[in-house]
């Protein structure tokens, strides 16, 4: 199997697993927390150690900068525009709400996806393995996304498929992300790509900082989900090796 195509299934398995799990049974919430906390280990090291350096190395260190503080806004304005949901946040309105809450929130994934599928990109321009390692962050951080779209809308409507498939389908901005920036790196130049590179590295960085770290330390009594952000950590580091 080309290693591209391995990375794609990775990236899509997130929203998948995670919406099968959502209509199935719920996992533990220290398990998710821990998951999250991985998935920020992997995302900022990837970020520091990798792209950031290869950023500087196609363009320069202001451009660097920009790239990043773009990242960052992009993230923070969909945050701030769009719906999005925090794993912390899995338990939506009762009653009639909750379907509409549902369809609210599976918009603004879907939104959000399509930068994360531009991320999973930089591997058609940089070692396979940085997007190997961005692919399965991004896959742990989009399983709890899954779980909290499809669980309220199959608790509200009953239909276990249907929810499924809906939330599932949040898997394809992840796919056009990954195929318009795939172009984009065929015909701009290397500054630019220098700067969509560090985008990537503010963008993952805004994650872990607004969404992953927040929502898996602050919930828990004990020092578990620290060790597993730094198992992520780890687990870039190791994959350099190879």
């Amino acid at each position: 199997m080309e290693p591209i195509i391995f990375i794609l299934i990775i990236s899509i398995l997130g929203p998948i697993i995670g919406s099968l799990i959502g209509v199935i049974k719920k996992p533990s919430k220290l398990f998710m927390y821990n998951m999250l906390s991985f998935a920020a280990g992997v995302m900022l090291a990837i970020s520091f150690l990798e792209l950031i350096p290869e950023s500087i190395e196609f363009s320069s260190p202001l451009l660097c900068v920009a790239g990043v503080l773009i990242g960052a806004l992009v993230m923070y304005v969909l945050d701030k525009v769009i719906p999005h949901i925090h794993p912390e946040l899995c338990n939506p309105e009762p009653g009639f709400q909750l379907k509409k809450t549902a369809l609210y929130l599976l918009i603004g994934i879907f939104l959000h996806n399509f930068p994360e599928g531009m991320a999973i990109a930089v591997g058609t321009i940089s070692d396979i393995k940085v997007s190997l390692a961005i692919a399965l962050g991004i896959a742990i951080h989009n399983i709890p996304e899954g779980i909290c779209t499809s669980a309220p809308y199959y608790a509200s409507s009953g239909k276990r498929l249907k929810a499924f498939l809906l939330s599932a389908s949040t898997a394809i901005p992840l796919l056009a992300g990954f195929f318009v920036a795939k172009f984009l790196y065929e015909v701009i130049s290397s500054n630019f790509i220098g700067i969509i590179i560090a985008a990537t590295a503010g963008l993952m960085i805004y994650i872990s900082a607004d969404e992953l770290i927040p929502c898996s330390c602050c919930k828990v009594t004990h020092h578990s989900t620290i060790f597993s952000l730094i198992a992520g950590v780890v687990f870039v580091v190791l994959l350099g090796m190879i």
